[in-house]
């Protein structure tokens, strides 16, 4: 029976064994981006700040430019800013993002929905 739900694609971009870029990193740069802070980010998608700085520190050590800047101190420009290559590489994500999701679709649909189960067959074996 085909699945009434559409297909999800999730890409993520590897430098080396660390994701350089994925669904969640693009989210969080929206939210730095909206929000002007790692901190406040984070809190506006219920994540730990920890985890919001990790994510931050993999983005910049690994594309070639900064992703995200930041500007400490008491000044009023404190926060995290995305920088503008930044903002072309979420840019450049989301457009292949939305190309692969739409190919996946076409042949998702025409092909692997007519054998894909709306639900998955109870499972026969017992855990561990």
């Amino acid at each position: 029976m085909a699945n009434a739900h559409p297909l999800k694609v999730k890409l993520q971009i590897f430098c080396g064994n660390e994701i350089a870029m994925g669904p969640g990193k693009a989210d969080l740069l929206d939210a730095i981006e909206a929000a002007g802070s790692i901190s406040a980010a984070a809190r506006n998608m219920g994540m730990s700040y920890r985890r919001a700085w990790m994510l931050v520190d993999t983005l910049n050590r690994c594309w070639a430019e900064p992703v995200v800047e930041t500007v400490a101190g008491g000044s009023h420009e404190k926060g995290a800013r995305v920088s503008e290559f930044g903002k072309r590489l979420l840019g450049s994500y989301r457009a292949l993002h939305d190309t692969i999701d739409a190919s996946a679709s076409i042949g998702f649909e025409s092909e692997l929905a007519i054998h894909l189960r709306e639900i998955p067959r109870p499972s026969h074996h017992k855990p561990a």
